[in-house]
């Protein structure tokens, strides 16, 4: 901020008794950009529109069925034809994109998160299901393992490590079967080293060139996951924890590096996991490298603000607004929330 000069006439502060207590030397007053709406529109340095949303979506067996996740209040798993209809809803509301997401039945699940690499699994039914109706929507695919396996993990586990490599071969799979599917965005979740390289040549060797890559490139051991996985299924599976290739939430310069060797390998968007948490990761990120970079609003952030918005203990619509703004201020491009059509909608009536 530039220094206030010259020589102004002090203003004059009259007290609550009506003597004359102060002489402020006020010149520049920053309250008055701010008196009126109009004023602080124009002024505003940053703006929330509906093209800064991802619609996270989760995924059930079933037909007409929405089953209802106690832990993230308000959302559902939902089946295929459910998931369809939500998509017409987002493009009524002009969401650019979803995000798909399988609770996978347990009898699915196996050591190596074989079910992944079917294209008849619920995502890929999704996938194929949506884009028949809606091509113009964009599609978001997870690439990783943990939603499949029957330890909970987002690699090949033995003898209680995960093994990089042979998880890294599944991956290039996973991601070649979504791109088939119909997916335009396939998201490496899964914190392997060297992913993003190896996915990038499998899916330009099988003429997915144009399919990008959305790296989940600083993505940390948080806690607060707890809600999606819950609502994937994989609580009730995960044996032990992921701190050994998940990031250590007293890291930041270790993103950064993250972050380069991912667009190194030829990630198209990077994203920081979790959001309101690590909002100065974020804004690191995008000073760094100024990248298309997204945030994920998780599960655990999207509890906490419906919750206590039902409790009655804030203002949920205000919260919500405040907390996506946050992340456009930080410097996100786009935001991964559970929020979307909520904030659409409220947008749209602006």
């Amino acid at each position: 901020m530039p220094p206030i000069t010259g020589k102004a006439r002090p203003a004059e502060v009259v007290s609550l008794s009506g003597g004359k207590s102060a002489n402020l030397g006020l010149t520049t007053r920053m309250r008055r950009n701010r008196q009126t709406e109009w004023s602080r529109r124009l002024v505003r340095e940053n703006a929330l529109t509906t093209d800064d949303l991802i619609w996270p979506l989760f995924i059930c067996e079933g037909k007409n069925t929405r089953e209802p996740i106690a832990s993230m209040p308000g959302i559902e798993r939902l089946s295929v034809d459910q998931i369809v209809r939500e998509a017409e809803r987002a493009m009524k509301l002009k969401i650019p994109a979803l995000a798909l997401f399988p609770n996978t039945p347990k009898e699915l699940r196996d050591e190596t998160g074989s079910e992944a690499l079917k294209e008849d699994n619920l995502v890929g039914r999704a996938l194929r299901a949506i884009k028949k109706e809606f091509p113009e929507i964009g599609l978001v695919a997870d690439v990783a393992l943990d939603p499949y396996t029957s330890h909970g993990h987002d690699g090949v586990m033995k003898d209680g490590v995960i093994l990089n490599d042979e998880s890294v071969a599944l991956l290039v799979d996973q991601a070649r079967v979504l791109a088939a599917c119909g997916a335009d965005v396939v998201a490496p979740s899964d914190m392997m080293d060297g992913r993003i390289g190896a996915i990038r040549a499998g899916l330009d060797a099988a003429n997915f060139a144009d399919v990008q890559i959305l790296s989940y490139a600083a993505k940390y051991a948080s806690a607060f996951y707890g809600p999606f996985r819950d609502a994937v299924g994989s609580n009730a599976t995960l044996k032990g924890d992921k701190r050994t290739y998940q990031m250590d939430p007293a890291n930041s310069g270790e993103a950064l590096r993250e972050v380069a060797l991912d667009i190194e390998e030829g990630a198209d968007m990077v994203m920081v996991k979790p959001g309101l948490p690590y909002l100065d990761i974020l804004w690191r990120v995008k000073e760094a490298f100024g990248m298309p970079t997204f945030a994920y609003q998780v599960s655990g952030e999207y509890a906490m603000i419906e919750g206590a918005a039902r409790n009655g203990w804030l203002d949920g619509d205000k919260a919500m607004m405040e907390s996506l703004l946050a992340f456009k201020r930080a410097g996100a491009d786009a935001v991964l929330t559970y929020f979307a059509p909520r904030v659409a909608e409220k947008l749209g009536k602006q």
